[in-house]
């Protein structure tokens, strides 16, 4: 079974259970269950073995912290929403975007499942009693960015704390000196068989908990658990073009993987500091300009502030009217590409608030030079919707 049909099961209904299920109580809704859907109580019902079969794979994941646990994340980062054959819109998600519109065989989509479910499925060789490499768990923080930052990228470094193979018994669990044996109980298998009235299901060994070894002198460090806390620094590149709230995700920056498996994913949640003159449209940086009556009415070359801190002048047509926009190519926002928006001047007319007597005189005379042109002609007549 693909991943992709993973992502559109719910475990939890599949077993009748809430999200937050005890184990006792997912353990109990399991045999239920698998007793009234095994196979050899429904003899001929194909139905029913289909059943049984997802039963016990809800089960194999639930039942087991860790697996859980992934499954749970990646749930929430999906927002619980899986809809196959490519459904998209509101609640939910375009799986062709993940898979690739071939249902799987797309190396994009395929590659980023394949990063986040690594290790939920299936962690153990089958009858080997090895444990398989599996995928570092993924991690999330926050960092706040200037308006500049945000819009042409920024270094940033993260000191992160997370799980790691234990330093001290290097992630075996045992104490210096001595090693782990294979679990007798289950013949390092990580799984026993219970016997439920003719027939038997496999569940995780109660001795070993699912994991094929035991350890007789823990490690005194991680109490044989072969796990211990790593914190480590993290420089990374924001890109250009982020905005506020923005989840930005790092591969392979995220807690190390065990057994020689692939590093997690670093996610980094994006506050942007507003601006006291510009502001954010997409790609393009907006910015308001004031202009005195004469510059509007008779046009004029205006020097304007950039978010680079380089000035630029632009051209205000003759008769330009309040809120008219200007664009200035190429001083916007840095896009993923690698090209930059735009910036969008908007003019404002800016009337004094005193006037010289001088001044004053000038309007006297610009009023009596216009008195033929009424700018509220008509106004009345539309108000009516004539």
């Amino acid at each position: 079974m693909s991943t992709k049909d993973y992502l559109e099961k719910d475990y939890y209904k599949v077993l009748g259970v809430s999200k937050t299920a005890s184990k006792d109580e997912i353990k109990q809704s399991y045999r239920k269950l698998a007793r009234e859907n095994h196979p050899d109580a429904n003899t001929g019902d194909p139905k029913a073995e289909e059943r049984f079969k997802e039963i016990s794979e809800a089960y194999n994941v639930l039942s087991d912290d860790k697996r859980r646990k992934e499954y749970d994340d990646a749930r929430s980062l999906f927002g619980g929403a899986y809809r196959p054959g490519g459904a998209s819109g509101a609640g939910g998600f375009d799986m062709s975007d993940l898979f690739g519109q071939s249902g799987g065989t797309g190396t994009s989509g395929g590659e980023r499942l394949s990063d986040l479910f690594g290790g939920l499925f299936g962690s153990r060789g089958r009858g080997t009693g090895t444990t398989r490499s599996r995928r570092g768990a993924d991690v999330e923080t926050e960092t706040t960015l200037t308006f500049r930052e945000a819009a042409e990228g920024a270094t940033r470094s993260f000191q992160l704390a997370s799980e790691a193979p234990c330093p001290t018994c290097k992630g075996t669990g045992a104490k210096a000196g001595t090693a782990p044996r294979m679990c007798p109980r289950c013949s390092g298998t990580g799984h026993e068989n219970t016997n439920l009235g003719g027939f038997s299901l496999s569940e995780p060994c109660s001795e070993c908990k699912g994991r094929g070894l035991v350890v007789d002198d823990p490690c005194t460090d991680c109490k044989g658990s072969g796990r211990g806390k790593s914190t480590r620094t993290v420089q990374t590149r924001i890109p250009g073009g982020v905005s506020e709230g923005q989840k930005i995700r790092l591969k392979g920056k995220g807690a190390p993987g065990e057994n020689g498996g692939p590093a997690g994913d670093l996610y980094v949640v994006v506050h942007v500091k507003e601006h006291p003159l510009f502001g954010r449209s997409g790609d393009n940086i907006t910015v308001t300009v004031p202009v005195t009556v004469p510059e509007a009415a008779l046009g004029a070359d205006v020097r304007i502030p950039t978010l680079s801190g380089f000035p630029v002048t632009v051209k205000v047509p003759p008769g330009t009217r309040n809120g008219h926009k200007l664009r200035v190519r190429g001083k916007g926002a840095t896009r993923k590409d690698g090209t930059t928006g735009d910036m969008i001047v908007t003019l404002e007319i800016a009337v004094p608030e005193n006037l010289s007597s001088d001044a004053r005189e000038a309007l006297e005379k610009f009023r009596a030079a216009t008195s033929d042109y009424d700018p509220r002609d008509g106004l009345e007549t539309r108000a009516k919707g004539v």
